[in-house]
């Protein structure tokens, strides 16, 4: 299916093949058009997780010659939190799926490597420390009876608040949404009071007052228009995290040889396409918080204390990670 259908029509497409039965939607046909291939992130269209959804559907049209299709599904809209797509991939619901990293800490707590505090706070850092735990992450799916497709990279994580966050005074008592439970003991030991909660269920906290501030990239904000409700986004340099796209082994072991290439370079395609667009997407995204009236608070303006409290924070909890996440995944931070 092409990346450039109609939304109304994508989203109709999508609500059918996501109701069909699970050996009905994923089985091959002997026809030239395979079925179309349910693949879900919970994240909005306009973010690197849809994006890179969209680009890996229209790029895997063209590599198979039409004979292979996506039916995407945006912003939660099949339902699936990322904590629930690698479930729903491995058990069949969805033939493929994008998930954030940070959700996935569940399964096992490798899959929060990238968003370890202050570890990958640059793109070049995250793109090393991914190609050294590639294998690793290729070995965990398996085991979840999926192969690794593409990793998506996001924006530097940030802040978002009512008020900007420059030093430790800022954090106390705030209620803050995390991305992951690393997330959640960091900022609790920083004073703050943490919340571990997937991008889609945190707008329904915001407006009920239950969180006053998000852990989350501009782009995020972006994609949910954070500015109407938090007006200030301080640079903390937090992480460089990682979503992961993966596809069913079974969906992946019918197909024949010609096709199986096709979906390897169109993941190829995806995965470059996606660092790729990082270089550009944080001026992009700054543009348009601006033009929303948004007050960023660059790094340079943060009190020191703050940055120490962090600091101090953030190992701890990576230290509690290397203990939890065993000796192989630990060295990776050698």
């Amino acid at each position: 299916m092409s990346a450039n259908i109609p939304s109304l029509h994508r989203r109709t497409f999508t609500r059918l093949a996501l109701s069909l039965p699970a050996s009905l939607a994923l089985a091959p046909r002997s026809s030239a058009q395979d079925a179309a291939w349910p693949m879900a992130t919970e994240y909005p269209v306009s973010t690197v997780s849809g994006e890179g959804l969209s680009f890996f559907a229209a790029r895997l049209a063209a590599e198979s010659g039409g004979r292979l299709a996506v039916a995407p599904s945006f912003d939660a809209a099949s339902g699936l939190r990322s904590a629930d797509i690698v479930a729903a991939v491995r058990d069949g619901k969805l033939a493929a799926g994008c998930a954030f990293a940070g959700a996935l800490g569940g399964i096992d707590p490798l899959f929060l490597l990238s968003s370890l505090p202050f570890v990958t706070a640059r793109e070049s850092d995250a793109r090393r420390l991914l190609d050294k735990a590639r294998d690793l992450y290729v070995r965990r799916f398996r085991r979840e009876q999926q192969r690794l497709l593409y990793a998506t990279p996001w924006p530097a994580t940030g802040l978002w608040s009512k008020k900007p966050i420059v030093g430790p005074a800022d954090l106390a008592g705030l209620k803050i949404r995390t991305y992951d439970s690393t997330g959640v003991a960091v900022f609790d030991a920083a004073g703050a009071r943490a919340v571990n909660l997937s991008f889609a269920d945190t707008m329904p906290r915001l407006l009920d007052g239950s969180v006053e501030a998000i852990l989350s990239s501009g782009d995020g904000g972006a994609g949910r228009k954070l500015w109407d409700y938090l007006p200030c986004f301080t640079e903390i340099g937090y992480a460089v995290p990682l979503s992961f796209a993966t596809l069913g082994d079974a969906v992946y072991d019918r197909l024949t040889p010609d096709l199986r290439g096709a979906v390897d370079r169109a993941a190829t395609a995806a995965e470059a396409q996606g660092w790729t667009r990082l270089d550009t997407r944080l001026v992009e995204n700054y543009a348009r918080l601006r033009a929303n009236k948004v007050t960023i608070t660059t790094a340079d303006r943060i009190d020191p204390a703050l940055r120490a409290t962090l600091a101090a924070a953030a190992a701890s909890a990576v230290a509690a990670w290397k203990r939890d996440a065993g000796p192989e995944a630990a060295a990776l931070l050698s």
